[in-house]
């Protein structure tokens, strides 16, 4: 365990990541000195050149390497953890190919549980945790504040949300990515609601992380061509508004998955390409004269705002 490990990085980031580095050196040293071993148990054919075997197990080795260099920073040295899950996705779906077109004995699949299976939720959760620490780290950096937050984000039409804000009470509904289907759900309930918002005196501008075509096509499917959006893809204004990244159970735990799969938000609304951060956390603030009035932060991707009742809480 390294002794200089930044302190902001949790200890047992670094034990998964040594014992992935253990286990891949182990693998790959048995499979290079017997390459012919593990086809005898599971009962198959011999290939007939065993080197191909052992260079394979030798790239194994190599991920080895990886993993223990990057345990040493993995915040930093995040992509060195990044190619792990994306051999450990594609070499199971390429076995279900070959094996389905029966190119491959099913009986050899028991390699890929402790291989590639068991590593998914831990390489995940660090992927994650690395995400989150990087944005944090910069947010610190730039000390960013609200007052400057809202003076340089601008609408699609050029004004900013401090003089905005000056002029009347707005409702920032800060949404998630949009191929998100909680975001695409969010758009539909201010859709419905834009109304009694606006009665309340409360001007509703939504804040994203695409472009402004893509905010303009975004807020076009969703019926909403007359409310200003805000381009944020540097997500000043999230930070502004201390709208943290979400953690994997904030993100895609049960309560997500629950309202997502078995609650039908997902299959309302639908996904599509993720064009912002995808771990970025939700909100919805009332702001007036470059001050927050009402503020709502998302615990989870999946909770839901009554932006009405906000809006009209003020009046």
């Amino acid at each position: 365990m390294p002794n200089n490990l930044p302190s902001d990085v949790p200890r047992w980031i670094p034990v998964v990541l040594y014992a992935a580095a253990a286990y891949n050196v182990a693998w790959s040293a048995f499979v290079v000195l017997f390459p012919l071993a593990p086809f005898r148990w599971m009962g198959m054919e011999p290939p007939n050149y065993p080197a191909i075997v052992q260079c394979l197990g030798m790239v194994i080795g190599v991920y080895g390497v990886g993993y223990a260099l990057a345990a040493r920073d993995p915040v930093t040295r995040w992509p060195l953890v990044f190619v792990g899950p994306l051999g450990k996705v594609f070499g199971p779906l390429g076995f279900v190919y070959a094996a389905s077109m029966n190119e491959f004995p099913w009986q050899a699949g028991w390699t890929i549980i402790t291989n590639d299976l068991a590593w998914w939720l831990p390489f995940t959760a660090i992927l994650i945790h690395a995400a989150r620490l990087n944005d944090a780290r910069r947010t610190q950096s730039e000390r960013l504040t609200l007052e400057e937050a809202l003076r340089t984000a601008t609408t699609q039409r050029g004004d900013t949300l401090l003089e905005l804000s000056r002029q009347q009470p707005l409702l920032l509904v800060c949404v998630r990515h949009s191929g998100c289907a909680f975001c695409r759900e969010a758009l539909h309930d201010l859709a419905g609601q834009r109304e009694a918002i606006r009665s309340a005196g409360v001007r509703p501008i939504v804040v994203h992380m695409g472009s402004v075509a893509q905010g303009d096509t975004l807020l076009r499917q969703h019926g909403l061509d007359d409310i200003d959006h805000v381009s944020d893809p540097d997500r000043r204004v999230y930070r502004g508004l201390e709208l943290r990244l979400g953690t994997l159970s904030e993100v895609s735990g049960l309560s997500v998955i629950w309202r997502a799969l078995f609650e039908g938000t997902l299959f309302r609304f639908g996904f599509g390409p993720m064009i912002g951060h995808g771990l970025q956390m939700s909100g919805a603030f009332v702001v007036q004269d470059g001050r927050i009035v009402r503020a709502f932060r998302a615990r989870t991707s999946a909770e839901r705002p009554d932006y009405a009742e906000m809006a009209c809480s003020i009046s």
